[in-house]
């Protein structure tokens, strides 16, 4: 059996809030949000059905210093990460 494997992420959603900028005691920027997703599709019975989905992120130092200064709440944001 193969130990190969793959963990990635794509994420293409809505920011719940603004984004939570605080740093280590190493002084490592860390900033966390939240990512809406909705997923759509029809059950058996013919109805039309939408579910949300939210996805905890983490950035890490420089980046996450960007994402706090430009990610805002409500806003449409692509993710990728593991």
């Amino acid at each position: 059996m193969s130990s190969r494997s793959l963990n990635k992420v794509l994420l293409i959603g809505n920011l719940t809030a603004d984004p939570e900028l605080r740093y280590t005691p190493q002084g490592t920027a860390v900033a966390t949000f939240s990512v809406a997703t909705n997923r759509n599709w029809t059950d058996q019975a013919g109805q039309p059905q939408e579910a949300v989905e939210f996805t905890r992120c983490v950035a890490w130092a420089k980046l996450a210093e960007v994402c706090s200064q430009i990610l805002k709440k409500g806003r449409k944001a692509y993710v990728e990460g593991r």
